[in-house]
């Protein structure tokens, strides 16, 4: 009986675009100036990114916003999340224990250490004026820079699946 192989190898992926942002304000302020100086209306989900690396849980905070006028979505999301492990020793007196605080960070994407958030942009028609838009982030007073990301060069795509 002859046996039949499927061999597949092309990656059915959707296709997007992925800008880099780099900005010190928290998450939540980067999503209001987005919404103030882009028209758009970023709303934080009930539910973050969730991993669990190393017995710990790691949530990255998601805002979305889909803009129907353009069949478009937009994620932004952060890329760093920073766990304390806090450790007890105690020696043999009676109050001499030490408490020691760990800070380990974490990324989304740990090939981009130095980028704080991403802004994915799925649309169907590819109708997003790129270049104006990364202009408009880039005038904002609080953000560094914005740039576009090449998706080649991302090593763990499968992180930014966000639904």
């Amino acid at each position: 009986m002859a046996t039949h192989k499927l061999i597949y190898e092309e990656e059915m992926e959707e296709p997007f675009t992925l800008l880099a942002i780099h900005s010190s304000e928290e998450e939540y302020k980067v999503a209001y100036l987005m919404n103030l100086h882009l028209n758009t209306r970023f709303k934080r989900r009930r539910v973050d990114i969730d991993f669990s690396s190393n017995g710990l849980m790691i949530s990255f905070p998601i805002f979305d916003f889909e803009d129907e006028r353009n069949y478009s979505q937009y994620y932004l999301v952060t890329n760093k999340c920073r766990t304390m492990e806090a450790s007890l020793q105690s020696s043999d007196g009676l109050f001499s224990e030490l408490n020691h605080d760990k800070a380990t960070d974490h990324f989304l994407l740990p090939e981009f250490k130095k980028v704080d958030y991403f802004l994915k942009i799925y649309s169907d028609f590819e109708n997003v004026p790129l270049k104006s838009l990364i202009s408009q982030i880039n005038n904002i007073e609080q953000i560094v820079s914005a740039y576009v990301v090449e998706t080649d060069a991302i090593k763990s795509k499968n992180n930014l699946i966000f639904d």
